[in-house]
């Protein structure tokens, strides 16, 4: 689902982590938008062209916000997570967990939630990832069962499959979470070995420059309908 950017030196470089499907899925509203709007401008008449002008500048910042904006910033230092209205800045020593339910979100040591907007979960994902497992967990118990007959002279002349699965299978997005835990773990794991280690404040800054084109839209949108 999601796939770090190469990261050679961690300390000092962010990886990346993005929706692709949620980027796809805002690419085309977005085509389709513009594609409207636009049509609307050239060969409208009356007050169409402005209409379909109010709704541009409300609509765009707001399909960008929710599908093309989100993204996740992590680092040896700290997580960044920029969601559809909110840019947040977390220091790792200000990280109490990460947690993913029925959505991803980091829960920090005030006890203040934030959502992983562009890491979202699949539960379609995870129970594919579940029945893959299962299916994994069987073959390598008829492979163990098959051995064990050979080796007490029974030989079935069926191979087993020697190879076992080296773990449960995970969703895309639940490897994420795991390797953002382990950032935090090896935060966590440097600070006790370090007290000159400052976790640093929290940092929240709103998207502004996607409020206020969307609030600017929508005003000029009601102004135009109520002149009717």
């Amino acid at each position: 689902m999601t796939t770090p950017a190469p990261s050679p030196d961690p300390a000092t470089k962010d990886r990346v982590y993005r929706s692709p499907l949620g980027m796809l899925g805002g690419a085309l509203v977005l085509a389709i938008a513009l594609w409207l709007g636009i049509d609307a401008l050239v060969i409208g008449t009356g007050r169409t062209p402005w209409l379909a002008l109010a709704s541009l500048i409300m609509i765009v910042p707001v399909i960008t916000a929710f599908t093309l904006r989100p993204a996740v910033y992590a680092n040896e230092e700290r997580l960044r997570i920029r969601n559809p209205l909110r840019v947040v800045v977390l220091p790792w020593g200000q990280v109490a967990s990460l947690r993913s339910r029925y959505s991803n979100e980091v829960v920090t040591a005030s006890g203040a939630k934030f959502a992983l907007w562009a890491i979202p979960v699949s539960l379609r994902a995870r129970k594919k990832a579940a029945r893959q497992t299962a299916a994994a967990e069987r073959g390598a118990s008829r492979a163990g069962r098959r051995g064990g007959d050979r080796g007490l002279g029974l030989d079935l002349g069926t191979p087993g499959r020697g190879a076992a699965a080296d773990g449960p299978v995970r969703a895309e997005t639940d490897k994420v979470m795991d390797e953002l835990r382990e950032l935090l773990e090896r935060w966590e794991d440097r600070a006790s070995r370090s007290d000159a280690q400052n976790a640093g404040e929290v940092g929240v800054r709103w998207a502004y420059e996607v409020i206020g084109p969307a609030v600017a839209g929508a005003v000029l949108l009601v102004t135009l309908l109520a002149a009717g």
